[in-house]
Formats: C-alpha cells, sequence, structure tokens
C-alpha cells in the first residue's frame, strides 16, 4: 500500500480556486460544517460539503499532514457558512468555507410549510443542537462561559426554571469546576465529554426552531476562534 505523499488539498476535493484551493482539508474545518449542516439540515445530507471533508481531512492527519484540531486559517477568521434558499418544493444549499463556495445543491423541500418548519415541525432538539456544538468545538477545555451556555440551552430545553440534577447543565458546571483546579490541560474535561449524547440527557429534550438552533450553537463555541455562520431565505416566486 502507498504512503500518502501530500495532503488532500480543497482544490482536490472542490476544484477550489485562490488561497483555500491550495489549504490541506483540515478536522476543525469539517467538524464545523457537519454542525452547521446539522442545525440547517438536520443531518448531514448526501453529497454535502461535510461528507467530502471529513474522510479527507481524516486521511490527511493520518499521514500527518494536519493536527486533530487544526483547521484552516481562512475558516479561522471568516468562518464556514451554509445557506438556505427556498423556491417551489425545493431548498437550494449553499456551503462555503470563508468567501469560498464548497458546495450547492438542491434537496426536497420539507413537507412542513416554511413557517411551521421555523417553530420546530421539521428542526432538531435543543440536544441535538448541543451535540452539534460538540462537533465543532469538542477538543475545547470546558470553562465557566461554556458551563453558562450549556446550562441555558439546558433549561430552554427542559422549561425548568433551574439546572436539573445530574442533567447535561450540572455534568458543565462540574467539569468547569474540576477544570479550574487542574492544572494539565491534557487532564481537562472537554466540551465533548459533556456533550456527547446531550439528547439523552436533558429530560425534556423539545424540538428547536432553527434560529434557536443556531443560538444554541453559536453561544456555545462563542469562545472559540472559529465561527459557524447561517442563513436562510424566503420562499422565492421563482426557481
Amino acid at each position: 500500500m502507498s504512503q500518502q505523499q501530500q495532503p488532500i488539498r480543497y482544490g482536490d476535493a472542490f476544484n477550489g480556486q485562490g488561497d483555500l484551493g491550495a489549504k490541506p482539508v483540515a478536522p476543525a474545518d469539517a467538524a464545523m460544517m457537519q454542525a452547521a449542516g446539522t442545525v440547517v439540515l438536520g443531518k448531514t445530507e448526501k453529497g454535502a460539503a461535510a461528507s467530502t471533508m471529513q474522510p479527507a481531512a481524516a486521511k490527511n492527519e493520518r499521514a500527518g499532514f494536519v493536527g486533530h484540531d487544526q483547521g484552516s486559517d481562512i475558516a479561522g477568521d471568516q468562518g464556514v457558512a451554509i445557506s438556505e434558499t427556498h423556491v417551489p418544493g425545493r431548498r437550494i444549499i449553499t456551503e462555503s468555507n470563508g468567501d469560498q463556495v464548497v458546495g450547492k445543491y438542491s434537496a426536497a423541500a420539507p413537507l412542513a410549510p416554511p413557517s411551521m418548519a421555523e417553530e420546530g415541525a421539521d428542526g432538531i432538539t435543543i440536544g441535538e443542537a448541543l451535540e452539534a456544538a460538540a462537533l465543532a468545538a469538542g477538543r475545547k477545555q470546558v470553562d465557566w462561559s461554556d458551563a453558562a451556555a450549556v446550562q441555558a440551552a439546558e433549561i430552554r430545553a427542559s422549561e425548568r426554571t433551574t439546572t436539573a440534577p445530574g442533567g447535561v447543565g450540572a455534568a458543565g458546571q462540574s467539569a468547569a469546576t474540576l477544570n479550574s483546579r487542574t492544572s494539565g490541560s491534557e487532564d481537562k474535561i472537554k466540551l465533548a465529554d459533556v456533550l456527547t449524547d446531550a439528547n439523552e440527557k436533558i429530560a425534556r429534550d423539545k424540538a428547536a426552531t432553527k434560529r434557536e438552533a443556531e443560538g444554541v450553537v453559536k453561544q456555545t463555541i462563542t469562545v472559540r476562534d472559529h465561527r459557524v455562520c447561517f442563513q436562510t431565505h424566503k420562499p422565492s416566486l421563482t426557481v
């Protein structure tokens, strides 16, 4: 079996041009794109940019061309973005890393009208939005701001006024406390440790509107340099 001699670059995976085309596909970029797709679409669609980026980034990491937490400077400075434009019977999905489009495809429109989907009829739960945040920033060490964001999301989901004992919010607070008393960075608890299976840890995990889901992801990873952006356009009268 021949060893991988060169990293898989964006130009190889997406025929990208310019600065992005020369960059190796990196794990952090792939994770952010998957997180954005989870929030906007509810899953990683076949043919979506994340489905190409993830295996490419994994190969680059195994070959030693990128580190596990590495992302491109373009994603770090400008973020990754997924926009959704509704047309009759279809929706057009455009995925970008910085200002470079890396994916554009159409998918069937949700069965529910956009107004109903906005109310959560075709969305994901708040717990699943937290899991999406773990994809984008799972290696980050939990601090007090993370714990507060997770706690706020759990309270919104469960419609309680306090943190549930044994819930994901309590786990976040415990992790932040332990991390504040731990000196070695490798021994500190990461967001992925707290947020994995978050939807199962929330007693009443309600469906979230896309705006709520986007807010959960953005608030939870706000302390990270990388940004995940979302945009949904109103239905168009013409194709």
